[in-house]
């Protein structure tokens, strides 16, 4: 199947094919004719699947056909379409992806998050917006400043929106909802469909088609996945020591806090290895501009704490690394798919020391397989990390 059989005009075809995108991902084959329908949408799609271009494609598609056909000019401080997301990240990203696949239309979009001054984003909304992609709590804001209007809006994207209610946005989407006119498409992609994502389904969509992609293969078979144990004393040397010796032109590193971020970033400097960091502590246009850089290769090594775990798309990036092995299992999972995506192979390296085991043996009963060990005779381990427990199950899940 190519793209040029789901439904796309031209246009948008021409986009995709300067993209050098060949072929539709499983996501896209299913949710693009159903987008276009006109139906609700509730997909359950893990990253890395291709899942932005699943709800952008058939939106700039309905959009460009209505301006064909209509005309249609949208008044000031309105919106046709409103995509929420849970990170400022993720806000840029979608963003740019509406502009990367609306090339060849006159589609106007534009990001909305906080962190930033509100004006420019007050000053872009006056002759009204196509599309816009916000985070909850600044469209609230702007909505309350009467900045926008959501009187002409005609369809509702929630993405990630597991991730959206483990940040605590639930208030704010309901009071978002509340807002917008009985009458809309609505479409919800989450990478996973617990309890709370079906429940606020219930309340934002409207008899959906069910899509879900995936569903119990969270590791992607084209993503090698190792670990190494290590003490924790080691782990910067260590990771030092493999960029080196295997000669790593690139790696997202993750780590837990915004402390370590910096001085993870410091103590590879001493080595000769340049990095640089994204954490909470860094304002949002320092954030954009590191991670713009990392996208176009001028910074190799990027230290990232969880908050760039989601809204980080490099369609090349090579490898991921996990020095700190995260708590929760999503995480993990979330972390490295940010390689390997579209098809490509990656690597995912994990640092594993003795306190972490009990979360590796959760990790690894969710991937249903022990990951693969490696050693350095460089690094001897003093705290041995056991064998795994694949039927582990955190305390607070029993």
């Amino acid at each position: 199947m190519s793209f040029s059989t789901l439904g796309l005009s031209a246009p948008i075809l021409k986009a995709v094919e300067a993209l050098g995108y060949k072929t539709p991902t499983a996501i896209q084959k299913k949710a693009i004719p159903v987008v276009l329908s006109g139906k609700d949408l509730l997909a359950a799609a893990e990253t890395g699947t291709g899942k932005t271009a699943s709800f952008v494609l058939p939106l700039l598609e309905k959009l460009y056909a209505a301006h064909a056909s209509q005309g249609h000019k949208i008044r000031g401080k309105r919106i046709r379409a409103l995509i929420l997301v849970p990170t400022r990240e993720l806000a840029v990203q979608v963003e740019a992806s509406i502009k990367s696949y609306g090339q060849q239309l006159t589609i106007s979009s534009m990001a909305m998050y906080g962190g930033i001054d509100s004006q420019p984003q007050k000053q872009a909304l006056i002759l009204g917006v196509d599309v816009v992609v916000a985070t909850p709590g600044r469209l609230l804001d702007m909505a309350h400043q009467r900045a926008l209007h959501f009187d002409e809006l005609e369809t509702l994207i929630l993405d990630e929106a597991d991730r959206m209610l483990d940040m605590g946005f639930i208030d704010d989407i309901n009071k978002i909802l509340e807002r917008l006119p009985k009458t809309r498409q609505n479409l919800l992609f989450s990478a996973t469909l617990s309890e709370d994502v079906r429940a606020l389904a219930k309340r934002a969509i409207y008899q959906p088609v069910e899509i879900s992609i995936a569903k119990n293969s969270p590791s992607k078979p084209n993503i090698e996945q190792w670990l190494i144990t290590v003490d924790k004393t080691n782990k910067s040397a260590l990771l030092s020591y493999l960029i080196k010796e295997q000669q790593w032109q690139q790696a997202l590193i993750f780590i837990e806090t915004k402390h370590g971020a910096a001085k993870l970033v410091s103590q590879l400097e001493k080595r000769g290895i340049a990095a640089e960091s994204i954490h909470s502590g860094r304002t949002q246009a320092i954030r954009e501009q590191v991670l713009a850089d990392f996208k176009a290769g001028k910074i190799k090594f990027l230290v990232a704490t969880g908050i760039a775990a989601r809204g980080i798309d490099i369609g090349d990036l090579s490898r991921v690394v996990n020095y700190d092995l995260p708590d929760q299992v999503d995480d993990y999972i979330h972390r490295i798919g940010r390689t390997g995506r579209a098809g490509a192979s990656g690597e995912a390296i994990s640092f594993v020391a003795k306190d972490n085991f009990r979360n590796l043996c959760a990790i690894e009963s969710r991937l249903g397989h022990v990951i693969t060990r490696k050693e350095f005779a460089e690094f001897p381990v003093k705290k041995v990390v056991p064998v795994s427990i694949l039927n582990y199950v955190p305390k607070n899940k029993r």
